[in-house]
């Protein structure tokens, strides 16, 4: 599918400034809009089986079928919220903690937008940004209830041209990832969710421009991605630590067990202590939820 252009019909994005913005940080990126699709990750791995598996940022005005983690449905009404997912071919020595070196990425962007955009310090601080492992970013607050403010997908399927290269070399551990961020923007009547998710807009308490902070994502996560390629989830560990919401908090994992959490290694594996030892959790494993109540008093940097 070609690039489209800002003259396209509908599109709300000034598409050039936004390519240019990717190329800087990733030289031959595509970067394409569609008015609707049921989901941009699902549609970039449908190209993806169909080896189309170049470097691309796929945004959608609108999704019909948002997905996150574990199959759930991520909702989204039109000029709300963001949607994008981006699409690359990696070969990381290991992928472990690829999620939360995105999340990261969100974070640092949503607080530099932030910033840039007025937004006054003492009201950002009535909840505290940070990120909920593996892969959501949520607002906290004093009672230790968090709320969602986006989320994060990571799929991956074989890299092709790596596998036609050299199918029994270490080439053919590149994967073609499709990394799915989803992000409210302003306040959304949803019914169905027991929680109303947080969203950029009551955070900051100013208006969102989206134009600049698709601008302030992508020039973060993409440059992120690359050097996890290069270095791993380590580099980003201590980083973690100063926007992790779970560290120092009762935590209820959904197999029923109850620990508190010790914050994360150098794999991106959450560390728990459980029943008198020190047990890692993958992210594959189980979902977690903090218990209500005080704790994982850090001071958060960058906001």
């Amino acid at each position: 599918m070609p690039a489209l252009t800002a003259t396209t019909p509908q599109s709300p994005w000034d598409l050039p400034a936004l390519s240019h913005c990717a190329q800087a940080a990733w030289p031959g990126i595509a970067l394409q809009w569609l008015a609707s699709i049921d989901s941009t990750n699902s549609e970039l791995m449908r190209r993806a089986a169909n080896g189309q598996q170049q470097p691309c940022v796929l945004l959608a005005q609108e999704q019909t079928a948002g997905k996150g983690r574990l199959g759930k449905p991520w909702h989204m009404q039109s000029g709300q919220a963001l949607a994008l997912s981006i699409g690359l071919p990696l070969a990381p020595r290991d992928w472990s903690g690829l999620s939360l070196v995105v999340g990261l990425a969100v974070v640092s962007a949503l607080s530099q937008w932030a910033r840039q955009a007025g937004a006054a310090p003492e009201h950002m601080a009535a909840q505290r940004l940070g990120l909920k492992w593996p892969n959501d970013v949520w607002l906290m607050g004093a009672d230790g209830q968090g709320q969602k403010m986006a989320g994060i997908l990571i799929e991956t399927v074989s890299h092709a041209a790596a596998v036609m290269a050299a199918p029994q070399s270490a080439a053919s551990a590149a994967r073609y990832v499709v990394i799915g961020m989803g992000l409210n923007l302003k306040p959304q009547d949803l019914q169905d969710t027991s929680v109303p998710p947080a969203n950029v807009q009551d955070w900051a308490g100013v208006a969102v421009n989206p134009q600049d902070l698709l601008a302030h994502l992508i020039a973060a996560v993409l440059p992120a991605v690359q050097q996890f390629e290069r270095e791993g989830f380590a580099a980003y560990q201590s980083a973690f630590s100063a926007w992790d919401l779970l560290a120092g908090r009762a935590v209820r994992l959904s197999d029923g067990r109850v620990g508190d959490c010790l914050g994360v290694d150098a794999q991106g594996e959450l560390l728990l202590a459980l029943d008198g030892e020190v047990v890692q959790i993958t992210s594959g494993e189980v979902s977690v939820r903090p218990l209500p109540g005080a704790g994982g008093d850090h001071t958060v940097k960058g906001v």
